[in-house]
């Protein structure tokens, strides 16, 4: 009886025991053949040891801050040792209380999971959630699919607790870890929502930021408050139940308000957006060539590359600040002129205004959701609620007017570009791109943004012509129109040909278009062989554009682009050396790596230093008494050299420009070359040179920029005299008759409403710099800009005055006046002032 009885318990028991041990050697299959990749690829021990996650690649300043990103997930990486300890705290109290007790895995946690079926809390570690994040991407929601996601994380968890240390760990987590608005990783977080670096985060914003890793919307700051202060103060008292944090600290922190600092840095905001633009090209271009060590190609929006670029914070924002003030106020020029406020500017040009509004962000989302091209064009035609661009500080305005109305309008705007470089070391330092990033995202400095240079050829003509055929500055020129044979007459009209002889010196200075056919006719014995070898000669100074040789390019008839023309100028104050335009210094992987050194520049000499030195006093000449004499009204005394250049009907204007420290040069006009000024204000004079003294006033001002108002051009050893400098000295403004662009229009005092307020300052339009590229520096915004030193006082003139300043009674022509030019607004006495 007894062994019946002893038979029949020992069934179940050995029932239990083999299902048990069935159980647990399925599990450790099961354990098994995902650890081998059976249900899936598991990450080798090299990829546990380089664990990668997108990456934002970061466009760093020649002063070490942040400009701006390139991303898919706004990610960056930071050492652990540059983590607060209130982060960490705050991390290990609220999402796994004993992380530095166990392997990967918290039985203690599980068990409580599997008995309340995780009612009371999951049981996911800070090493499996680091797994989930790092190798599995989304959340299954089938229950078998996430059972093997779930069991490949303690895999992982548990190779990750054998790997790394627990701060390597804990770092890798908070970089990867999302934390809403599309910003991932603790150092964005903390600089997007306090702008503060994580180091100097404080007890109560780190419990802001891991409150918000249970719902990184739910409880975001800035979408739900609320619950993101409840969500913080519960964070607290984590802390406290985990004894690092006082009860007392505690209920003093939960009375204070979430000081939320918002600010994102995205792809559009930052310095230098139109800098960015164009860098961002040519990094993806990088980035095609070059290999990892696994032999895949760089990825600019993954990665995590550090571009450390050549621009300089403070000329970049002096730079958006002197587009804006002078542009916003020919804006208003260009408004009243007449063609213009009555908009018979726009007439005939249908065809024109029709493509506009076809590749309009309304017409393309019309277009999607299957609305009819008929219909889609009358909604152009009904007047909507809508922002625009406007010249104030945020540079936009509401308003209500037609879609239609919105095309002319925003099409009807002056554009501009400037750049500015060391002509020495190639390094661009300032890129300003257009007059708004947000509205208009076509650039107007870079290679491929083509525009008549007009006579701002003249000096590399003028050099070639010293170089290559004995010219002197002293060398008599004819200033009489060009007979080119079959070519035809250049220039095309003798209207503005004195029929003088003058120096070339003084023909550069006057900027005499019938002086440079002569002499480009001096560098070829017939037909069109001079055309040809100042073709040449462009090709030799890095030009890359298509120069057809026909002798108008003598007067600036071809299309270039300002990057080419600031290469092409590099020579002058560069002693001869044309210097390749630097817009990276050097990129780094995510470790800091070098990956490529682009300094220094590569150089070449083009010119010898004589011929350097005797272009840049005759340019000084061009400053001192001929079209570019208003640069003394903005108080600019050094040593300047440039150029002015307008082409025909004043659809371009130009200002080339350079100290012996600085180039820099710009250009402004309309995308829609009809659209111009009729008359003598649209001149380079008048239209581009202001920004470059605008930009100059201030970069000389700001000592803690290093440049030197007293510097000057540096006489070759070889020259034994100076005879150009006292030439240029005594050159009267006035003793020939300047000439001015050919088909100018026939504009009158009635075309325009002059302002009566000076220039304003609009600001610049790039977000002053205040995140640096090394986690743990200080974070201050830029100093206040000093008030530039030497600028004339604006005083209130009389509108009558001004009009009859630019179109007023003619003066005798051997009148001279001691008067300082007008800033702004072109001096003519009557005359036709050449550009």
């Amino acid at each position: 009886m007894k062994n019946r009885t002893k038979n029949r318990t020992s069934k179940p028991v050995k029932i239990f025991w083999r299902i048990v041990l069935l159980g647990f050697s399925a599990f450790v299959l099961l354990i098994l053949l995902a650890n081998w990749g059976v249900f899936g690829k598991m990450p080798s021990i090299e990829d546990l040891e380089n664990p990668s996650a997108s990456l934002a690649s970061e466009v760093i300043a020649d002063d070490g801050t942040v400009m701006g990103k390139y991303l898919i997930e706004d990610r960056t990486h930071v050492d652990f040792k540059d983590i607060n300890k209130h982060i960490v705290n705050a991390l290990v109290a609220t999402e796994d209380e004993r992380f530095y007790t166990h392997s990967g895995i918290d039985g203690k946690g599980l068990a409580r999971a599997i008995i309340h079926l995780g009612k009371d809390g999951g049981a996911s570690t800070i090493s499996q959630q680091l797994a989930f994040n790092l190798f599995n991407g989304n959340r299954a929601r089938n229950p078998l699919t996430r059972t093997m996601q779930k069991v490949k994380e303690w895999i992982i968890a548990i190779k990750l607790e054998r790997n790394f240390t627990k701060d390597e760990i804990l770092a890798l987590y908070l970089n990867t870890v999302p934390f809403g608005d599309n910003v991932y990783g603790i150092r964005n977080a903390a600089k997007t929502f306090f702008q503060k670096e994580p180091d100097v985060i404080n007890i109560e914003e780190a419990a802001v930021l891991i409150g918000m890793l249970k719902g990184s919307t739910l409880y975001n700051p800035r979408v739900n408050p609320k619950m993101a202060l409840d969500r913080r103060n519960t964070v607290l008292d984590q802390m406290v139940r985990n004894s690092v944090l006082t009860e007392s600290e505690a209920a003093r922190l939960k009375t204070k308000p979430i000081a939320l600092n918002y600010k994102k840095m995205d792809q559009t905001t930052g310095l230098a957006p139109y800098f960015r633009m164009v860098l961002g090209q040519e990094m993806k271009k990088w980035c095609k060539e070059h290999q990892k060590q696994n032999g895949d190609n760089y990825d600019l929006y993954r990665d995590g590359l550090k571009i450390y670029t050549t621009i300089n914070p403070r000329m970049q924002l002096y730079a958006e600040e002197a587009v804006g003030k002078h542009i916003s106020y020919m804006q208003k020029i260009l408004n009243s002129q007449s063609n213009i406020k009555k908009g018979t500017v726009w007439k005939g040009r249908d065809d024109i205004l029709e493509a506009a509004m076809k590749v309009s962000d309304r017409w393309k989302n019309l277009k999607r959701e299957g609305v009819e091209d008929a219909d889609i064009k009358k909604s152009f035609y009904k007047k909507v609620p809508m922002k625009i661009f406007a010249w104030n500080s945020k540079r936009e305005t509401d308003t209500t007017m037609t879609p239609y109305d919105s095309v002319k309008y925003h099409r009807q705007m002056l554009q501009a570009g400037f750049m500015a470089m060391d002509p020495i070391s190639g390094e661009i330092k300032a890129w300003v791109g257009g007059i708004d990033f947000k509205t208009f995202k076509f650039d107007h400095v870079n290679v491929n943004t083509k525009r008549q240079v007009g006579s701002t050829i003249k000096p590399l003509l003028y050099s070639q012509a010293i170089e290559e055929a004995g010219f002197t500055p002293n060398t008599i020129v004819q200033d009489v129109q060009q007979d080119f044979g079959s070519l035809g007459l250049v220039p095309n009209t003798s209207s503005t040909c004195t029929g003088r002889s003058v120096p070339m010196a003084n023909a550069l200075a006057w900027s005499r278009n019938c002086a440079s056919a002569y002499i480009l006719k001096q560098l070829g014995n017939n037909g069109n062989d001079a055309a040809i070898r100042f073709a040449e000669f462009l090709k030799k100074c890095s030009f890359t554009s298509k120069i057809d040789p026909y002798p108008s390019i003598a007067l600036g008839a071809t299309e270039l682009s300002l990057y080419e023309m600031m290469q092409g100028y590099t020579m002058f104050p560069g002693h001869g050396f044309n210097a390749s335009p630097l817009m990276i210094a050097r990129i780094e992987d995510k470790n800091g790596n070098v990956l490529e050194n682009f300094l220094p520049a590569q150089r070449k000499e083009v010119i010898n230093e004589v011929t350097a030195y005797s272009i840049a006093l005759m340019m000084q000449g061009v400053i001192k008494n001929g079209t570019g004499q208003r640069m003394a009204s903005y108080g600019l005394s050094n040593e300047i050299a440039g150029k002015t250049g307008t082409t025909n009907d004043n659809s371009d204007a130009w200002f080339m420009g350079y100290t012996p420290q600085l180039l820099a040069g710009t250009w402004v006009g309309c995308d829609d070359r009809f659209i111009r000024f009729n008359n003598d204000i649209g001149q380079g004079s008048a239209a581009a040179l202001p920004i470059w003294a605008y930009f100059f006033q201030n970069v000389l001002a700001d000592k803690t920029l290093g440049l030197d108002r007293n510097a000057k051009f540096s006489k070759p050893e070889v020259m034994s005299n100076d005879v150009i400098f006292d030439y240029m000295n005594t050159i009267n403004a006035h003793s020939t008759a300047p000439a001015a662009g050919e088909n100018i229009g026939n504009g009158s005092s009635e075309d325009y409403i002059i302002p009566e307020m000076p220039p304003e300052e609009i600001g610049a339009e790039s977000e002053v710099p205040v995140e640096k590229a090394k986690p743990g520096e200080p974070t201050t915004p830029a100093e206040a800009k000093p008030k530039p030193q030497g600028q004339v006082e604006q005083k209130e003139e009389k509108k009558g005055g001004f009009l009859h300043g630019i179109f007023g009674k003619k003066k005798k022509k051997d009148e001279e006046t001691t008067e300082a030019p007008k800033a702004v607004m072109p001096q003519t006495d009557g005359k036709k002032q050449r550009r």
